[in-house]
């Protein structure tokens, strides 16, 4: 459970406050709180800040939409930085882009990017719809879906039992991919099938 009298802040009454994405696990943001500003996010349960350039409490999101509505709160071990896990409505950076982190090594994909990259893509191909796209000729046929899921799963076991490591990796990629469009195709996400997978811990 969150106790905002854990926090220890500076001299200047702040602490440090990491914005992570509540779905995707990305950094969005590197921002600070004081008192206030914490209270106030318990209050709402959206993400309100400390502006050190203004010297004003800010409500992240109030002028342009782009709220953020706060999922969970952590302190790290000291207790003098906060972690914020939120759901945006929108970019969380004030050039538009997705995150703040938008500069330097973006090209040099993480591995826990790819997931929450795929599904931005199959978003992005369920709305625009550009002709002969794969994505978009499974989400028309939702038996074909099926099917391809049942082809890929089984190609991703003989691949366990018969070929090398790398193909499996690919097979399995096959697999993520296809479910991902099927669950797209209900609605639903990958996302929403880990939140299940977290209600069967232990």
């Amino acid at each position: 459970m969150f106790d905002p009298s854990e926090i220890s802040y500076d001299d200047n009454g702040l602490v440090a406050v990491v914005i992570q994405d509540w779905t995707s696990g990305e950094v969005l943001t590197l921002a600070y709180a004081n008192a206030e500003a914490v209270g106030k996010t318990v209050e709402t349960g959206e993400l309100h800040l400390w502006s050190r350039s203004r010297d004003e409490l800010w409500h992240k999101g109030a002028t342009s939409g782009n709220t953020q509505a706060v999922r969970a709160l952590r302190l790290d071990c000291d207790g003098d930085a906060l972690l914020a896990l939120v759901e945006p409505a929108g970019p969380a950076c004030h050039t538009g882009e997705r995150t703040c982190f938008h500069r330097g090594d973006v090209d040099v994909a993480a591995p826990h990017e790819a997931l929450p990259a795929l599904e931005r893509t199959l978003a992005a191909r369920q709305a625009e719809r550009p002709e002969g796209s794969y994505t978009v000729k499974l989400l028309d046929d939702p038996p074909f879906i099926g099917e391809k899921v049942m082809e890929e799963a089984e190609e991703v076991a003989r691949a366990a039992r018969e070929e090398t490591d790398d193909r499996v990796d690919e097979e399995a990629a096959d697999v993520l991919y296809h479910l991902a469009v099927l669950l797209r195709s209900r609605g639903r996400t990958l996302a929403d099938a880990a939140e299940v997978l977290h209600g069967r811990r232990g």
